[in-house]
């Protein structure tokens, strides 16, 4: 799951920054308004953490403009103003949650994955597509009841594949959501085709239906209609 910080105080972005890469989300962040607008014009994010005052520009700003651009997209303010307008105006523009500072990052983490739930598996702690069942919280995958073992990467692919069954994805919308800002380093994506094979080979090991479709120039789709 890709989370995006917008946040300019040093300390607090890093300690939230290593804490969510530990519980192995991919990480971004944004230090102000214009670099955050930036960011969620040109990727997508499961979860966005906003401050309200941030430089160059206002929080509720910023989360009107990601409800404009990426409805989907989960907010969670996260403000040392402890100002019941400033939380009552976050909430009316879409925001989905709010926690003051100081906070636990545990408790962060719950909030995260309790709207990543909401937002994409309605609410229950598993993805559940036919003989595929996913538990995000453990990274477990299994098929018709066994344990298949998947890298990260493999994991991150399947779980982004399913959310977005159906869909005809892109090479490069695949290489952003598990790669993030180092996306930009690759000359070319066609080093997908190898993971997205091997994600493919484990499942049908494990007598799974094949529902990985290449569509040739494009990318792949997650075909689970006929």
């Amino acid at each position: 799951m890709k989370v995006l910080i917008v946040e300019d105080e040093q300390e607090m972005k890093d300690s939230i920054y290593q804490y969510l890469e530990i519980e192995k989300y991919l990480v971004e962040y944004a230090s102000d308004y214009e670099l955050a607008y930036e960011k969620i014009h040109l990727y997508e994010y499961d979860c966005i953490l906003i401050d309200i005052t941030i430089p160059k520009g206002s929080g509720l700003d910023l989360i009107k403009e990601i409800k404009t651009t990426r409805p989907k997209t989960g907010i969670i303010i996260i403000s040392a103003k402890n100002s019941i307008d400033d939380k009552v105006d976050g909430l009316n523009l879409g925001a989905d949650d709010y926690l003051p500072k100081p906070f636990y990052l545990a408790e962060l983490n719950a909030r995260i994955k309790a709207l990543i739930r909401r937002n994409n598996f309605e609410g229950t702690n598993s993805i559940k597509l036919n003989e595929i069942e996913i538990i995000p919280e453990e990274r477990k995958v299994l098929v018709n009841g066994s344990v298949i073992n998947l890298t990260t990467k493999e994991f991150d692919l399947l779980e982004y594949f399913i959310i977005n069954k159906n869909r005809v994805i892109q090479k490069n919308a695949l290489v952003e959501h598990l790669w993030g800002d180092n996306a930009d380093q690759f000359d070319n994506f066609d080093f997908i085709y190898n993971h997205v094979k091997n994600l493919r080979k484990k499942l049908l090991d494990a007598n799974c239906t094949d529902y990985l479709k290449s569509i040739y120039g494009i990318g792949y789709s997650f075909k689970t209609e006929i």
